[in-house]
């Protein structure tokens, strides 16, 4: 299972049309078959930057690569992350097992 997440800022200002609008485009992105799990969250902790996360899971990792190079996902990302993301962080992560 691999968990993905990414935490972000955007260049709009807070609770703008252009946010709202940003957010609910953001959903296009849980109807990729192999995303689980799929959740926007506001970021509410004093000791991060980024106003605001995605976290989603794959079963596997081809079911990452297929949602990493799906349409709707290359598509999102050109129409409304390079041009509207200000700051972001990424990070994806697999359950540890103990050796």
């Amino acid at each position: 299972m691999i968990r993905h997440t990414v935490m972000f800022t955007l260049k709009h200002e807070s609770n703008s049309r252009e946010e709202s609008e940003f957010l609910i485009a953001a959903l296009a992105l849980e109807t990729i078959e192999s995303v689980r799990k799929f959740e926007r969250l506001r970021q509410t902790s004093a000791k991060c930057n980024h106003r605001f996360g995605f976290s989603m899971e794959f079963e596997s990792r081809e079911g990452y690569e297929f949602y990493n190079n799906h349409p709707t996902h290359t598509k999102f990302v050109e129409d409304y992350w390079i041009p509207e993301v200000a700051d972001f962080q990424e990070i994806d992560y697999e359950l540890y097992q103990a050796q």
